[in-house]
C-alpha cells in the first residue's frame, strides 16, 4: 500500500447558504466532500495527523478537514454532509463563544426548521456588538453531539479570539493575555469534553516567538497557522503547519488546488509563486 509523503490541510469557516467571506455554500460543500469520498481520499483525525507529521504511515490520499472558530453553520450543514460521505473534521473551537443549551436541528433531519446560519459579518456582530453569540456559534452540546457521530473532534482556537499582536501594550501584557487565553481554553475543553489535546490554531494566524514558546510550554505540540503557500511533509514542523483556505466553488476546483499543493513536481514552484505574489515566503 502506498504512503502519503505530503498531506494537505483544508481550512473552512462556514457552510452555509448566506454568502459572504470565507463562506462555502452547502452545495458546493457536498461537492467537494463527495468527491473526495468518491476518489478514495482518507479524512484523517487529530491524531492520525499528528503521528503522520511523526513519521508514522498514512494512506497516499490522505487529508485533514479543518474548520475555525466553531460556528453553528458548521453542525447545521457540514455536519450532516461530513455524516452523509463518511468524513471526519477537526474544529478548533473559541470557548468563551461557546454556550448551553439544548441541541438545534440540522439539515436532513425532516420539516424541522433549521436555526438561521448569518453570513460571517452577521455572526460577528452577533458576538462583538450585539452579545449573542448563542445564535451563531455552536453549543457545547452540539459539540458533543458532532463528536459522539464521529464528524467532528474539537480542539483549542483560544478563549476570546483576541489579536494580541494588535494590542498597543507591552510585550509582557501581551504574552500574558495569550497564555491566560490558552489557559482558560483548555480548561474549559476539559469541562465541557472531558479532554483538551496538544493542538491549537493561531486565530488570524497571528503569532511570534513569544506565542510559539508559550505554547511550548503550556503543552501544546500541533500549531495550525493561515499559512497558505506549504506542503505538511513526513516528518515535517508540527508547530507550522501550513492550511489552505477553502473557495465557495465546486470539487473541480478543489481538485486543482490539492493537486497544486499535493504534487511533488507541481506544489514547489507553485507555492514559490504564489508566494511571491503574496510578499511571503513560501514552505516546502
Amino acid at each position: 500500500m502506498a504512503h502519503a509523503k505530503s498531506v494537505p490541510v483544508l481550512m473552512h469557516h462556514h457552510v452555509s447558504p448566506s454568502p459572504g467571506m470565507i463562506t462555502v455554500s452547502p452545495e458546493n460543500f457536498e461537492s467537494q466532500i463527495a468527491w473526495l469520498a468518491a476518489d478514495g481520499w482518507t479524512s484523517l483525525t487529530m491524531q492520525q495527523y499528528a503521528g503522520f507529521l511523526a513519521g508514522a504511515p498514512v494512506p497516499r490520499k490522505s487529508i485533514l478537514i479543518t474548520f475555525d472558530d466553531g460556528y453553528l453553520d458548521n453542525w447545521v450543514h457540514a455536519h450532516p454532509i461530513l455524516q452523509k460521505y463518511g468524513m471526519h473534521a477537526v474544529v478548533f473551537l473559541v470557548t468563551g463563544w461557546m454556550g448551553q443549551g439544548d441541541v438545534r436541528p440540522h439539515a436532513g433531519q425532516g420539516d424541522a426548521p433549521l436555526p438561521a446560519t448569518p453570513d460571517h459579518r452577521g455572526c460577528e456582530d452577533a458576538i462583538f456588538n450585539q452579545g449573542r453569540a448563542d445564535e451563531v456559534m455552536m453549543r457545547w452540546s452540539e459539540a458533543r453531539a458532532a463528536i459522539a457521530a464521529g464528524t467532528f473532534e474539537m480542539h483549542c482556537h483560544t478563549h476570546s479570539h483576541t489579536r494580541w499582536l494588535r494590542r498597543e501594550i507591552s510585550r509582557e501584557e501581551k504574552c500574558a493575555g495569550i497564555r491566560d487565553d490558552l489557559v482558560r481554553a483548555r480548561e474549559e475543553l476539559r469541562r465541557e469534553l472531558g479532554e483538551a489535546s496538544d493542538t491549537l490554531c493561531w486565530p488570524y494566524g497571528d503569532f511570534d516567538e513569544d506565542y510559539v514558546r508559550i505554547a511550548r510550554e503550556l503543552g501544546f505540540r500541533h500549531l495550525h497557522t493561515t499559512h497558505p503557500f506549504g506542503r505538511n511533509l513526513v516528518g515535517g514542523d508540527p508547530e507550522h503547519i501550513y492550511r489552505f483556505a477553502i473557495r465557495n466553488r465546486p470539487a473541480k476546483w478543489l481538485r486543482k488546488r490539492i493537486a497544486s499543493s499535493y504534487s511533488p513536481l507541481i506544489a514547489p514552484f507553485f507555492n514559490r509563486f504564489k508566494a511571491h505574489r503574496k510578499g511571503m515566503v513560501a514552505g516546502p
